[in-house]
Formats: structure tokens, sequence, C-alpha cells
């Protein structure tokens, strides 16, 4: 009964804002980069968009595009703040999601990544927020993404993460790792909830100019593609995802990754 009184407020709120039934999303760190394109371009497609950020009193973008699109909600969201995740999956109680991007993600600092300067505290949030935050993210809101027609939920990977490319070295020891360990929790994922439907992307958004990329390569970025574009070519990988390539690693482009 609660799970139904939920999702009529829900519906009733949207209705009075003038919002028409859609397919809803729900992305995490939506304030910038890659996140806010996604916010951006499903709203502007007519999905109800429920945006998250860690801190929405500073997310003048995200808060400026929920002022022109009464489809998208913002919310408060950490990743790691267990409380706040919790809070937020009983105020959604009931609606249903029918994609789920788990965005959100750090690149930590690199001097705290290279040999010679680990730092476990670094590596603890750099795995804390890449990996642990998107489990307990899709564990929050798993049975809004099952009650949903779509029934996807997708992690953000990267061509770091591939093993069979090599290690590599330098400054990116833990986001590296993070990558390789977020590739297995979400085949561990899709495998866990394969029998109630639901469908995992595995997607990577290919060398992007967002602010994180630009933390890693400078000015180089300038020579990387537009966010804007990395994203409408995740959003097409997004919507072709079946139970016949669930949980099977994507760029943006459509073609299929190594491991």
């Amino acid at each position: 009964m609660k799970r139904f009184i939920a999702a009529t407020a829900l519906a009733a709120s949207l209705l009075a804002a003038g919002v028409s039934h859609a397919a809803t999303i729900l992305v995490t760190g939506a304030n910038r980069g890659l996140g806010f394109e996604f916010a951006k371009q499903y709203a502007e497609q007519g999905w109800t968009v429920i945006a998250t950020a860690r801190r929405p009193e500073r997310a003048d973008k995200l808060n400026e595009l929920a002022s022109r699109h009464k489809n998208v909600i913002v919310e408060k969201l950490d990743v790691l703040d267990f409380d706040q995740i919790d809070a937020l999956a009983s105020k959604y109680a009931g609606a249903s999601i029918d994609v789920l991007i788990n965005n959100a993600g750090v690149l930590g600092d690199l001097n705290s990544q290279t040999l010679g300067m680990f730092d476990y505290r670094e590596f603890q949030q750099v795995m804390g927020v890449n990996v642990y935050g998107v489990l307990a993210v899709s564990e929050a809101f798993r049975e809004n993404v099952i009650a949903s027609d779509q029934k996807k939920i997708v992690g953000i990977t990267s061509g770091a993460g591939i093993i069979s490319r090599g290690g590599g070295g330098g400054q990116l020891h833990f986001y590296r790792a993070s990558k390789v360990a977020l590739n297995m929790a979400l085949k561990g994922l899709a495998s866990d909830l394969r029998d109630r439907g639901v469908i995992v992307g595995i997607i990577a958004p290919g060398a992007a100019d967002t602010d994180m990329r630009r933390a890693l390569v400078g000015d180089r970025a300038d020579l990387d593609q537009d966010p804007a574009d990395s994203v409408a070519g995740m959003m097409k990988v997004i919507a072709n995802l079946t139970q016949a390539n669930s949980a099977q690693p994507y760029n943006y482009d459509g073609q299929v990754m190594p491991w």
C-alpha cells in the first residue's frame, strides 16, 4: 500500500507540473559532464529525468535545465552516503524507473595513485564511488527498475579497465582497478537480476572533453569528441540493449569491447 501511495503521489506531482506519462530515467552525477548531457538529452526527448547531484545547490547548469524542462527533477545524492541512498529510494518507492544510469564517478588524485606515492584513503574513495556506489544505488532502486517497461541498469566503464590491452602504469592505478572491478560487479548484477527481466549495460564513453578528462590530459582534450556526441552514441547503445547482449561491454559507438 505504501508503494502504491508513493507511486501515485509521484505521478500526481508530475501531472501538476505539466509532465505527461513517459519513460523515466535516473542519472547519478548529473551536474556536469556526461551526466549532465544524459539528463539534457533524455529530457529533450520527453523522458521524465530524475537527475542527482552531490551538491545540487551548486549545480547551476542542471538547475537551469530543470527550470526549462518540467520533466527534470533534481535530487541530492552522494553515492557514498548510504542514508541518502535509502532516503531517495524510499521517496520513489513504487515508482517505475526504466533506465538507471550509474554515471557518478571519480578519477582520483593522480599523484596518490602513482607508484611510490600510493594513498590507501584515496584508493578507498575511488573504489567506493566507482564500484560500491554503483552497486549500492542499483541495489536500492532495483525494484523500481523491475517494475518498469524497459528494466535497464547501466554502468559507465572505461577503456582503462580493459585487462587485455595491458595495465599501463603511471598515475591511474586506482582508476584502472576500479573500472575492472566495476565491469565484474555489473556482470554479477546481471546474473543476479536476469530472472527478474533486468538488462545490464556496460558502456564506455570514449575520449570526451569533460572536466575529468582535462584533469588527466589537460589541453589535449581539445582533440576529444564533444560530450554531447559521446552521450548520443551511448543512448543508442542503451536503446538497443536486450537480454541477449546484457552485460556485454560496449563502446559509445556500438562496438563490442574486449575484456
